[in-house]
């Protein structure tokens, strides 16, 4: 059963353990809808679907065509991800309030973390670095890519309908963007006459959607990517998650948070924030990205 990291804290005892995972959550519209598969082992195989079987009419007496559908073999290891957080001795031997200290000492650890994971998310490359697991750009299909033109061009909302019809099976439970892409659709939108609907998430922060799809804003999608002779190029991706579509995977037990305890090498107390983590794409037309969308 595939569960979010915000569903996972809530089956949790540890409060240091909860707080990292709010604090790594809170702002990342990717990890508050992204659902995590436990596994067991290093890694996981799985058969992608390459090609849908056929039906078709028959007369009587007519002989029956058998027709399969193909798949390949994908293959996704668990990647290690994580950091320590030191605390000095002198510190906590002087500062009233101990908890206050490790709490935002392990805070600033987690959201190093969050900023890890997210980069990774969209631009992990395990081909140029084995230690990260692929990202949406690695894992997009060339079939479920769009582009705005050969050297990029102004985005249209005919042009993100398409984006979001090349998602099969339903609707995607995300559109991700950079902030000038949504300040993009924002007046796109306007010039219509009409504003992206707006919600509450169930961390109180505004949400904006359009068409029903909760629009999220990634710090780590660049606007200074290269299409044709252009190179303020940005990228939008539309996406489902969940088994059968984009997923994540972790070690039994997920994010992890131990107290290393007193260093031999420094006067300080260690706290380790780590994560044995990948992504894996099921169904390729379950995601879909648009290239080139320039200011």
């Amino acid at each position: 059963m595939a569960l979010t990291l915000a569903e996972a804290a809530k089956l949790s005892n540890d409060v240091l353990l909860q707080g990292v995972i709010e604090t790594i959550v809170k702002d990342s519209p990717v990890l508050q809808r992204l659902p995590f598969i436990e596994i067991i082992g290093n890694g996981l195989t799985y058969n992608r679907e390459a090609t849908a079987p056929s039906a078709g009419f028959f007369d009587v007496g007519d002989t029956w065509t058998e027709s399969t559908p193909t798949f390949t073999q994908q293959t996704v290891t668990l990647k290690i991800m994580g950091g320590d957080a030191d605390i000095d001795n002198f510190l906590i031997a002087t500062r009233s309030n101990v908890q206050d200290l490790e709490a935002a000492v392990v805070e600033l650890k987690a959201k190093a973390v969050r900023t890890l994971f997210e980069d990774t998310f969209i631009t992990g490359d395990e081909t140029l670095n084995p230690k990260e697991f692929d990202g949406l750009d690695q894992l997009t299909d060339p079939s479920q890519e769009l582009t705005m033109g050969v050297n990029g061009g102004s985005l249209t909302l005919d042009k993100l309908d398409e984006l979001i019809d090349t998602v099969l099976g339903g609707k995607p439970d995300l559109l991700l963007m950079s902030r000038r892409s949504r300040r993009i659709l924002n007046k796109l939108a306007r010039s219509a006459g009409s504003f992206l609907e707006t919600d509450r998430d169930e961390f109180g922060q505004m949400l904006q959607f359009y068409d029903a799809i909760p629009i999220g804003v990634s710090d780590y999608i660049s606007d200074a990517q290269t299409v044709g002779t252009s190179t303020d190029c940005s990228t939008i991706y539309a996406f489902q998650t969940g088994e059968g579509a984009l997923v994540g995977l972790t070690a039994p037990g997920g994010l992890r948070v131990e107290r290393v305890g007193s260093l031999e090498t420094k006067d300080a107390t260690r706290t380790r924030i780590k994560w044995y983590t990948s992504l894996a794409l099921f169904n390729t037309v379950k995601l879909a990205r648009l290239i080139g969308v320039r200011p």
